[in-house]
């Protein structure tokens, strides 16, 4: 099968072939470090770092960069208005950030490069600029000449005069209202570096293109950030990098979709709005994780294919726990069942078919291959997660419905139960390659006496058999009032937290 990826710079699904056979390089946008990080500043790290995973079971040796931007218009702003150093500011809410992609199973990424500590580079690039005349020095900042740029405006499809119709020109001592900073001059008390053209910062544009190339070569293979980024900022980020070295940049440009919250208007209807500061409707992740798993945060991501919009609502999230448990129970059902632990180092079903002896038994493995078969078909057009979640409960569905013809839980064979556990195996390997049921998640009895939940299932479990299912039925009402949901199987009654 081959992998085709949608590419914004060519505007078409085009066939991956890397630059170099075997290596790929990606680098992602990362977030400026003046506030908490929210839930839009996970999207884009879940989506590559899934995307790093699949390309490695692929074959692939994979480099993955998300860089740090440490030195900013709204950080010094930040800092100033908490009285801190901007570095102690910027440090603090990096390792959080990090700290919280790590509860969210990223943990592909290769390189955190922070804006401060290419400074060199960042300098190095600006001269090149100006050494070739595409750049110039005004008063201490240094502008790019945007028609020194060969096709300027084709990765976003605008024009020059379409670009800046509509928006508010701001003071610049720039030739042009489109040509952007390199190079700013500082303002007394703010931090500086020494340079050529006096002690200044870089401009934002010019400090991923000095760290992609640092790290990942003057030519990579994918460039990644939120659609919102296309103009202005990865827009010049080609401008400048394929001015400097008259190479192209990155090959395939991928675009995630924005995160929209859903709002309710004065008359009740409900509108979906851009997550944004401005509006006052940001959603900090460290309260998410809080609130829910970082497996049901990354399964919530991955459920919409990347480039549509992601609505964000905590309903949402809900209906994601709650289909996660479709799994999680499955897995404990088999474990049950056979004794045999799904997230262990188990046979998987391919090396099992000679097993399949009944009409069921083929059946399944027949049909749970031909599900993981889809699985690997959504990830090639696109990294189709949404398609490739849905194969993975179709999967389940499967194995399920085998546990229940061949009555693994009350009567079973060795060949049905070895079966079943690696149905069940083969589906948890699929899911990890998307960074999901890596570890089983951890028994939630918060709250709850376990002895007193066993000892009211028994009482039960004996009024059913004495056929007095009036008393059955209040015991079932009383569990469910201490928040016990329990289910009735072959194997026994088994019970969780609801």
């Amino acid at each position: 099968m081959s992998l085709r990826v949608y590419n914004t710079l060519t505007k078409n699904k085009d066939l991956f072939e890397p630059l170099a056979p075997g290596k790929v390089g990606v680098y992602l946008c990362g977030p400026t470090v003046y506030k908490p990080s929210h839930i839009g500043h996970a999207v884009g790290p879940i989506i590559f770092d899934s995307i790093k995973r699949y390309l490695q079971h692929k074959g692939y040796d994979v480099t993955f960069v998300i860089n740090i931007t440490d030195v900013d218009d709204k950080l010094i702003a930040e800092s100033a208005a908490q009285g801190r150093p901007m570095g102690e500011l910027a440090a603090e809410l990096e390792a959080s950030y990090k700290e919280s992609l790590l509860r969210l199973g990223v943990r592909g990424v290769d390189h955190f490069p922070r804006a401060t500590e290419h400074i060199g580079e960042i300098i190095d690039l600006v001269q090149r600029l100006i050494d070739q005349g595409a750049a110039y020095e005004v008063e201490g900042d240094v502008y790019f000449d945007h028609t020194q740029a060969v096709g300027y405006g084709r990765l976003s499809g605008r024009s020059v005069e379409e670009s800046l119709a509509g928006t508010r020109q701001v003071a610049s001592t720039s030739r042009h209202p489109a040509d952007f900073a390199l190079w700013k001059a500082s303002k007394p008390g703010e931090p500086a570096w020494d340079s050529p053209w006096g002690p200044g910062r870089p401009g934002w544009h010019i400090e991923c293109s000095a760290m992609s190339m640092s790290l990942l070569g003057e030519t990579f293979d994918i460039h990644g950030g939120g659609i919102d980024l296309v103009f202005p900022h990865h827009e010049n980020e080609i401008a400048q990098s394929e001015t400097a070295t008259g190479k192209p940049f990155a090959r395939f440009w991928m675009h995630n979709g924005l995160t929209r919250v859903k709002t309710k208007a004065a008359g009740g209807e409900l509108h979906d709005e851009k997550m944004s500061k401005s509006l006052g409707n940001i959603r900090e992740i460290a309260p998410l994780l809080d609130a829910f798993s970082g497996e049901t945060i990354r399964a919530f991501v991955l459920s919409t294919q990347y480039r549509r919009p992601l609505d964000f609502s905590e309903e949402q999230l809900d209906n994601t726990a709650r289909s996660l448990e479709t799994f999680y129970r499955l897995f404990d059902r088999v474990r049950r069942a056979t004794g045999q632990d799904p997230y262990g180092d188990g046979k998987p079903l391919e090396r099992s078919y000679d097993q399949a002896a009944s009409d069921a038994d083929q059946a399944m493995v027949k049909e749970v291959l031909q599900h993981r078969l889809r699985f690997y078909e959504s990830m090639d057009d696109d990294f189709n997660t949404a398609g490739a979640i849905a194969s993975l409960h179709a999967m389940a569905g499967c194995i399920n419905r085998y546990l229940d013809q061949a009555a693994v839980e009350s009567d079973p064979t060795d060949q049905a139960k070895n079966l079943a556990a690696a149905a069940a195996t083969t589906l948890v390997s699929t899911g990890r390659i998307l960074g999901l049921f890596e570890q089983p998640p951890p028994a939630d009895t918060a709250g709850v006496d376990a002895a007193e939940v066993e000892a009211l299932i028994a009482r039960r479990n004996a009024a059913r058999k004495a056929k007095d299912f009036a008393d059955a039925d209040a015991i079932r009402d009383q569990l469910a009032g201490m928040g016990v949901a329990i289910e009735d199987t072959p194997g026994g009654t088994v019970w969780r937290k609801a």
